[in-house]
């Protein structure tokens, strides 16, 4: 075997191992990433992937939470003003869980098309809004901001 060619057999076994390498780190990265939906974005796209976490964030609407009596699930829905997604939660909420306040929740769609959250963050106090469901009022013309005022929802909304 000559020198070049044993050179060669080197800088192919190295790049197959750097591209193994890639792959499995993209692999492992793609497994842990959690994407943000509005509902909006989830009537809309038919391929929001089922049973894989990710973030949906909105306003809590109005009248809709339901605390089912002698467990600590609590059924609510989340909505962007335009479209609503019904959200399933077992567990202690944010103190500052509210209707009409923002929030965003980590879980899985299921089948039936109902949020299982795992868990809930709520804003942290009236002047806040979650970036990501902030966003996504403002995508929809639902939000407005009036140079130094705090971002409010338009009238009649």
């Amino acid at each position: 075997m000559t020198r070049k060619r044993r050179r060669l057999y080197i800088l192919v076994l190295f790049l197959l191992g750097l591209g193994t390498a890639t792959a499995l780190t993209l692999t492992a990265f793609q497994d842990n990433l959690v994407f943000f939906y509005s509902p909006s974005d989830i009537v809309a796209k038919a391929d929001v992937p089922y049973e894989r976490n990710l973030r949906l964030g909105g306003l809590v609407e109005m009248g809709s939470v339901e605390r089912v009596s002698g467990s600590t699930e609590i059924r609510f829905r989340i909505t962007d003003l335009q479209h609503t997604i019904p959200v399933v939660y077992s567990g202690v909420l944010p103190d500052l869980f509210r209707e009409g306040q923002g929030v965003v929740a980590n879980g899985k769609l299921d089948a039936e098309g109902r949020f299982i959250a795992s868990e809930v963050l709520a804003k942290h106090d009236e002047n806040y809004m979650p970036p990501e469901v902030a966003d996504a009022l403002k995508k929809s013309g639902q939000w407005h901001e009036k140079p130094g005022d705090h971002a409010k929802l338009k009238p009649g909304s």
